[in-house]
């Protein structure tokens, strides 16, 4: 049985983020990163969130931490983003679980195409 992707589209791993993860196709719209943004920390790849930040504002390095559990994405709004667009935001919730118990992480991020790919430029926490 093949396994869920994390980003909750209801598809396997290996036909949704794990190409995009593995760096076999681009993810096609600015929710398309998101969401394989959130399978990166889900599944620890920090290397790949570093390569779908955007150049202007990477950090040298990222830490995920091995003792959240990312439990489900949702996506609340997007603008623009599309496969046409040059700049998107996608507003979303991510739930998680760490020792100190369940949270929810609210952010509008906004993404931009670099040389064709949808790269994460910044987000706002709320």
């Amino acid at each position: 049985m093949a396994r869920r992707c994390p980003c909750g589209r209801g598809e396997a791993y290996d036909e949704c983020c794990g190409p995009v993860l593995a760096g076999e196709r681009t993810a096609a719209t600015a929710e398309a990163l998101m969401r394989s943004r959130y399978t990166a920390f889900a599944v620890g790849d920090s290397a790949y969130l570093l390569r779908s930040w955007h150049p202007r504002t990477r950090p040298d390095s990222i830490d995920i931490d091995p003792d959240t559990r990312w439990r489900f994405l949702e996506i609340l709004r997007t603008e623009r983003g599309g496969p046409f667009d040059g700049d998107g935001v996608v507003e979303f919730a991510a739930h998680h679980r760490d020792p100190d118990g369940s949270h929810v992480l609210r952010e509008v991020s906004r993404f931009e195409r670099v040389d064709g790919a949808w790269h994460y430029l910044d987000g706002a926490v709320g």
